[in-house]
Protein backbone atom coordinates (compact mmCIF):
# COMPACT_ATOMS: atom_id res chain seq x y z
CA UNK A 1 0.00 0.00 0.00
CA UNK A 2 2.86 2.39 1.16
CA UNK A 3 4.61 1.68 -2.79
CA UNK A 4 1.31 2.42 -4.64
CA UNK A 5 0.98 5.58 -3.19
CA UNK A 6 4.20 7.02 -3.18
CA UNK A 7 4.18 5.82 -7.19
CA UNK A 8 1.00 7.81 -7.64
CA UNK A 9 2.60 10.67 -5.50
CA UNK A 10 5.82 10.81 -8.10
CA UNK A 11 3.34 11.12 -11.61
CA UNK A 12 1.44 13.66 -9.73
CA UNK A 13 4.56 15.79 -9.34
CA UNK A 14 5.83 14.91 -12.94
CA UNK A 15 2.90 16.43 -14.34
CA UNK A 16 3.10 19.68 -11.94
CA UNK A 17 6.50 20.06 -13.12
CA UNK A 18 5.88 19.81 -16.53
CA UNK A 19 2.91 22.16 -16.35
CA UNK A 20 4.60 24.77 -14.68
CA UNK A 21 7.44 24.80 -16.82
CA UNK A 22 4.86 25.12 -19.97
CA UNK A 23 3.32 28.71 -17.93
CA UNK A 24 6.61 29.64 -17.38
CA UNK A 25 7.79 30.98 -20.99
CA UNK A 26 8.82 27.71 -22.44
CA UNK A 27 8.85 28.28 -26.27
CA UNK A 28 6.04 28.26 -28.76
CA UNK A 29 6.67 26.57 -31.90
CA UNK A 30 7.82 29.16 -34.89
CA UNK A 31 4.72 29.90 -37.18
CA UNK A 32 6.18 29.99 -40.80
CA UNK A 33 6.50 33.68 -41.96
CA UNK A 34 4.17 34.91 -44.90
CA UNK A 35 5.42 35.71 -48.31
CA UNK A 36 3.63 39.19 -49.20
CA UNK A 37 3.70 39.47 -53.05
CA UNK A 38 3.66 43.13 -53.94
CA UNK A 39 2.28 44.41 -56.70
CA UNK A 40 3.65 46.54 -59.39
CA UNK A 41 2.48 50.34 -59.44
CA UNK A 42 0.84 50.72 -62.99
CA UNK A 43 2.60 54.34 -63.57
CA UNK A 44 0.14 56.42 -65.65
CA UNK A 45 0.94 56.82 -69.86
CA UNK A 46 2.53 60.15 -70.11
CA UNK A 47 0.93 61.98 -73.04
CA UNK A 48 3.63 62.63 -76.23
CA UNK A 49 3.34 65.89 -77.38
CA UNK A 50 5.04 64.72 -80.59
CA UNK A 51 2.84 65.04 -83.43
CA UNK A 52 2.79 62.12 -85.52
CA UNK A 53 5.38 62.25 -88.40
CA UNK A 54 3.43 62.88 -92.07
CA UNK A 55 4.89 61.06 -94.62
CA UNK A 56 4.42 63.20 -97.65
CA UNK A 57 2.91 61.24 -100.90
CA UNK A 58 5.77 60.60 -103.34
CA UNK A 59 5.21 62.56 -106.65
CA UNK A 60 4.46 60.81 -110.03
CA UNK A 61 8.13 60.75 -112.17
CA UNK A 62 7.37 62.76 -115.08
CA UNK A 63 9.61 61.34 -118.03
CA UNK A 64 11.11 64.08 -119.90
CA UNK A 65 9.42 64.38 -123.41
CA UNK A 66 11.86 63.75 -126.63
CA UNK A 67 12.39 66.78 -128.30
CA UNK A 68 10.36 67.80 -131.02
CA UNK A 69 12.16 67.21 -134.79
CA UNK A 70 11.16 70.46 -136.66
CA UNK A 71 10.70 69.83 -140.18
CA UNK A 72 14.48 70.69 -142.32
CA UNK A 73 12.49 71.35 -145.81
CA UNK A 74 9.27 72.38 -147.26
CA UNK A 75 6.76 69.98 -148.39
CA UNK A 76 8.03 71.02 -152.05
CA UNK A 77 11.66 71.28 -150.88
CA UNK A 78 12.64 74.22 -149.99
CA UNK A 79 14.96 74.96 -147.14
CA UNK A 80 13.33 76.10 -143.90
CA UNK A 81 14.81 78.76 -141.79
CA UNK A 82 15.08 79.81 -138.39
CA UNK A 83 15.77 83.33 -136.78
CA UNK A 84 19.09 82.48 -136.27
CA UNK A 85 20.95 79.45 -138.14
CA UNK A 86 25.03 78.45 -138.48
CA UNK A 87 26.47 79.10 -142.17
CA UNK A 88 29.72 77.54 -143.57
CA UNK A 89 31.80 79.44 -145.66
CA UNK A 90 33.88 76.69 -147.87
CA UNK A 91 36.41 79.94 -149.38
CA UNK A 92 37.09 80.47 -145.62
CA UNK A 93 36.48 76.57 -144.20
CA UNK A 94 34.55 77.90 -141.32
CA UNK A 95 31.28 77.91 -140.03
CA UNK A 96 29.73 81.43 -138.52
CA UNK A 97 26.30 82.19 -136.89
CA UNK A 98 23.98 84.00 -139.16
CA UNK A 99 20.87 86.41 -138.55
CA UNK A 100 18.49 86.14 -141.18
CA UNK A 101 16.63 89.31 -141.80
CA UNK A 102 13.42 89.44 -143.77
CA UNK A 103 13.53 93.18 -143.94
CA UNK A 104 16.68 93.20 -145.36
CA UNK A 105 17.25 93.55 -149.19
CA UNK A 106 20.76 91.79 -149.71
CA UNK A 107 23.23 89.96 -147.44
CA UNK A 108 26.47 91.41 -145.60
CA UNK A 109 29.29 89.53 -144.66
CA UNK A 110 31.71 90.84 -141.81
CA UNK A 111 35.24 91.95 -143.56
CA UNK A 112 38.52 93.69 -141.72
CA UNK A 113 41.53 94.40 -143.75
CA UNK A 114 39.74 95.10 -146.96
CA UNK A 115 42.67 95.82 -149.92
CA UNK A 116 40.80 96.77 -153.57
CA UNK A 117 43.51 95.81 -156.67
CA UNK A 118 43.22 94.81 -160.22
CA UNK A 119 43.36 91.92 -161.92
CA UNK A 120 42.95 91.03 -165.77
CA UNK A 121 41.58 94.99 -165.62
CA UNK A 122 38.96 93.91 -163.26
CA UNK A 123 37.79 95.03 -160.08
CA UNK A 124 39.31 92.58 -156.97
CA UNK A 125 39.05 92.63 -153.38
CA UNK A 126 40.67 90.67 -150.39
CA UNK A 127 39.60 90.77 -147.19
CA UNK A 128 39.83 88.75 -143.62
CA UNK A 129 36.71 87.68 -141.22
CA UNK A 130 36.83 88.65 -137.44
CA UNK A 131 34.84 87.98 -135.01
CA UNK A 132 34.76 87.26 -131.85
CA UNK A 133 38.44 86.21 -131.51
CA UNK A 134 38.20 84.24 -134.77
CA UNK A 135 40.12 85.20 -137.45
CA UNK A 136 39.89 83.49 -140.75
CA UNK A 137 42.68 83.45 -143.44
CA UNK A 138 42.59 86.00 -146.33
CA UNK A 139 40.43 85.73 -149.40
CA UNK A 140 40.70 87.26 -152.72
CA UNK A 141 36.85 87.29 -154.78
CA UNK A 142 35.86 89.47 -157.89
CA UNK A 143 34.01 92.56 -157.09
CA UNK A 144 30.58 92.46 -158.78
CA UNK A 145 29.96 96.04 -158.18
CA UNK A 146 30.58 98.89 -155.31
CA UNK A 147 27.41 100.09 -153.81
CA UNK A 148 27.27 103.43 -151.90
CA UNK A 149 25.95 103.14 -148.15
CA UNK A 150 23.93 105.42 -146.45
CA UNK A 151 23.89 104.64 -142.89
CA UNK A 152 21.63 106.96 -140.06
CA UNK A 153 24.61 107.08 -137.25
CA UNK A 154 27.04 108.70 -139.70
CA UNK A 155 27.04 111.36 -141.94
CA UNK A 156 27.76 111.43 -145.52
CA UNK A 157 28.06 107.47 -147.64
CA UNK A 158 30.13 104.46 -147.92
CA UNK A 159 31.59 102.43 -150.83
CA UNK A 160 31.78 99.23 -150.48
CA UNK A 161 31.95 95.99 -152.57
CA UNK A 162 29.81 93.40 -153.25
CA UNK A 163 30.64 89.83 -154.30
CA UNK A 164 29.19 86.06 -154.78
CA UNK A 165 30.64 83.87 -152.17
CA UNK A 166 29.24 80.33 -151.96
CA UNK A 167 27.67 79.24 -148.26
CA UNK A 168 26.39 75.95 -146.98
CA UNK A 169 23.21 76.11 -145.09
CA UNK A 170 21.75 72.31 -143.91
CA UNK A 171 22.17 70.21 -147.19
CA UNK A 172 21.97 73.27 -149.67
CA UNK A 173 25.15 75.02 -151.17
CA UNK A 174 24.32 77.92 -152.66
CA UNK A 175 26.05 81.39 -154.49
CA UNK A 176 24.75 84.14 -152.96
CA UNK A 177 26.13 88.29 -153.24
CA UNK A 178 27.30 89.54 -150.08
CA UNK A 179 28.39 93.30 -149.41
CA UNK A 180 31.38 93.58 -147.38
CA UNK A 181 31.24 95.42 -143.90
CA UNK A 182 33.33 95.91 -140.60
CA UNK A 183 30.31 94.09 -138.37
CA UNK A 184 33.15 93.44 -135.73
CA UNK A 185 30.80 95.06 -132.90
CA UNK A 186 27.51 93.05 -134.30
CA UNK A 187 26.32 89.93 -132.39
CA UNK A 188 26.36 88.26 -136.11
CA UNK A 189 28.97 88.55 -138.63
CA UNK A 190 26.84 87.04 -141.17
CA UNK A 191 23.36 88.56 -142.28
CA UNK A 192 21.34 86.81 -144.83
CA UNK A 193 18.76 88.99 -146.99
CA UNK A 194 15.46 87.76 -148.89
CA UNK A 195 18.28 88.19 -152.10
CA UNK A 196 19.44 85.18 -150.87
CA UNK A 197 16.36 82.92 -149.59
CA UNK A 198 13.51 84.81 -151.72
CA UNK A 199 13.47 81.23 -154.40
CA UNK A 200 15.27 78.34 -152.29
CA UNK A 201 14.37 79.03 -148.75
CA UNK A 202 11.02 80.24 -145.89
CA UNK A 203 11.99 81.64 -142.61
CA UNK A 204 10.10 80.99 -139.58
CA UNK A 205 11.20 83.60 -137.20
CA UNK A 206 9.77 81.50 -134.14
CA UNK A 207 12.13 79.21 -134.06
CA UNK A 208 16.35 78.74 -134.12
CA UNK A 209 19.06 76.65 -135.83
CA UNK A 210 16.75 74.87 -137.53
CA UNK A 211 19.39 73.63 -139.72
CA UNK A 212 22.67 71.18 -138.32
CA UNK A 213 25.63 72.67 -138.51
CA UNK A 214 28.14 71.63 -140.68
CA UNK A 215 30.59 69.37 -139.46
Amino acid sequence: MKKTWNSTFLIMLSSTLVACASQNGAPEPEQPEKTVVEQPVEQPKEVSETKPEVTPEAKPQVKPKPPVELNKNTADGKLILGEKEWVYIPGLEQSFRARIDTGATTSSISAVDIVPFERDGKDWVKFKMVHEGVSSKEIALPVERWVRIKQSSAEGTQRRAVVHAWIEIGNMKEKTEFTLADRTHLAFPVLLGRSFFKDVAVVDVSHKYIQDKHK
